[in-house]
């Protein structure tokens, strides 16, 4: 599966999905509602077409008839294939350029500082050679 076989409302519900972990239709519709508002019935449509596609599976609720969906381990290429067309498009290869003008836009909060001090040490140790501890 590429991201080209899965439309830009398909994505939103994934990516969507992909944060909350979990979610039932009308919370990922809610959860989506300020920047893409949709109808009830047509986050289920595209939650069914995300499930035939197997990027995402789904288990009853324990209440009512809502089902509760979850994104599948095989959705990490989908977004890698949306993030390498933007960052060769848009920024032509440059990921420090795609980093600092995400950073321009939306500046990480205290504690995202603090993991992406985490992230480059772990990056550090890697082009040295040498595992943290």
């Amino acid at each position: 599966m590429t991201e080209k076989s899965v439309p830009t409302a398909e994505l939103e519900v994934l990516a969507c999905l992909r944060q909350m972990g979990q979610a039932t239709a009308r919370e990922i519709r809610e959860h989506m509602h300020k920047y893409r508002p949709m109808a009830h019935g047509s986050v289920v449509n595209l939650l069914k077409r995300l499930e035939a596609k197997k990027l995402v599976t789904k288990k009853k609720g324990p209440v009512g008839k809502a089902f509760i969906y979850r994104p599948r381990a095989a959705t990490a290429s989908i977004y890698e294939g949306v993030l390498n067309r933007l960052l060769n498009r848009i920024y032509g290869g440059d990921s420090l350029a795609l980093v600092a003008s995400l950073f321009e836009t939306r500046p990480p909060d205290i504690r995202q500082l603090e993991k992406l001090e985490e992230l480059l040490e772990e990056l550090r140790a890697k082009h040295s050679g040498k595992e943290l501890p």
